[in-house]
């Protein structure tokens, strides 16, 4: 997808007459989606500078760059590269001289949680080597964890965190619907509807069973198994199945199945068209991927077979309509992004028929008018 907006910070001339904010945060769909409410707190914050994103730019072949998730909302107006885990000499002067030679005002340290020799590691290396003066969301101990609910057994969101990281600027209205709104404008919706044809003047399931990391993998027999089950119980539906193009083939065998209308439009469309796709759906399901923050962010109730690779609730999709099925193992919260020793039994025990249950406990409680009555229900053990 071609992108007239995005430009590297190279290419921009410093001129001090402009305020200028640099932001420091990495990742891809998922890791931007849950920054929107920050991102727009920043932007109400300083309306008149020029924002730039000190970011990756390409992660993995599914992991799509943060420019083609935020498009042309205006939150940020360019982007500077940044390579993942470089102790290269030479890759790290050459950052300090980029970020010298634009001189921001402000650097924002947006950054997931990392040891707090880390952050005070790259706190010395934007003040001493980059020059930076002012700089704030550097996390102090607070910053270091995500809270923890004895009475839901649940974490704080990662959107929570990074909130209070920069809680001076304001409030980032978390529970505000369009502090997660991606702006899509006529044309990504257009490009939606095509997509979709027919599929969308009926009610549609919208399910992105791939991810790029095996730890998080429900598996696509399990997949093809639950699709198999709602399209009997639910035959008035559409589906259409999302993600890469590398997830294409996954998603026609776990739609196999299915005896109704379906469209695959895995590769087909950008971030940002398929979050139009979304507009559409009345359920998501899939495992814990960027495709869920997508949904979430457009209002759509997430059914996720969830791996415990991670704390629970601290990437959950944010809102109250969604229905996570996560099994609490006593490995839980491992961060293994591959699972041999335990082969993933935080997955394997969640059943297909949990997940049917589930995705009833949405779909079954909508009213005439398309809006879903219930709270957000996660199973915390096997």
């Amino acid at each position: 997808m071609q992108l007239p907006f995005l430009r590297e910070i190279d290419l921009l001339q410093p001129d001090p007459s402009i305020r200028k904010v640099l932001i420091f945060r990495l990742g891809s769909l998922g890791d931007t989606v849950v920054a929107l409410p920050s991102l727009r707190l920043i932007a109400r914050s300083f309306p008149n500078a020029e924002r730039i994103m000190l970011t990756t730019f390409s992660v993995h072949a599914k992991a799509p760059a943060v420019a083609a998730v935020l498009g042309e909302t205006g939150l940020v107006h360019g982007y500077m590269r940044y390579t993942v885990g470089t102790r290269n000499p030479f890759e790290l002067f050459r950052l300090a001289m980029q970020i010298r030679r634009y001189r921001p005002d402000l650097l924002i340290y947006l950054l997931d949680i990392r040891p707090l020799k880390s952050a005070r590691r790259d706190r010395r290396f934007f003040r001493y080597v980059a020059g930076v003066r002012h700089m704030m969301g550097f996390p102090g101990q607070d910053g270091l964890d995500y809270g923890y609910d004895p009475a839901t057994g649940l974490y704080g969101s990662e959107a929570s965190r990074l909130a209070r990281l920069i809680a001076n600027l304001g409030d980032a209205e978390l529970e505000n619907p369009s502090s997660w709104s991606l702006d899509l404008n006529a044309t990504e919706r257009a490009a939606a509807a095509a997509a979709l044809g027919s599929l969308q003047d009926r009610p549609l399931m919208v399910c992105g069973p791939g991810t790029k990391m095996q730890a998080k993998d429900w598996g696509q027999d399990n997949w093809r198994a639950l699709l198999a089950q709602l399209s009997f119980r639910y035959p008035h539906y559409g589906l259409a199945l999302i993600g890469a193009a590398e997830d294409r083939a996954a998603a026609d065998y776990a739609a196999n199945r299915w005896t109704g209308p379906k469209v695959n439009l895995c590769g087909r469309l950008s971030p940002r068209e398929t979050a139009a796709v979304l507009e559409h759906a009345a359920i998501f399901l899939g495992p814990d991927s960027g495709p869920m923050h997508l949904a979430a962010s457009a209002g759509v109730p997430c059914v996720i077979a969830f791996s415990a690779r991670g704390l629970p609730g601290t990437w959950f999709p944010f809102g109250a309509q969604h229905r996570i099925v996560y099994h609490r193992v006593d490995c839980f919260g491992c961060r293994l992004n591959t699972c041999i020793d335990q082969g993933r039994r935080c997955l394997t025990s969640i059943t297909v028929e949990e997940m049917a249950e589930a995705v009833a406990g949405v779909l079954d409680r909508r009213t005439d008018g398309g809006r879903i009555d219930s709270a957000l229900t996660a199973r915390l053990n096997p």
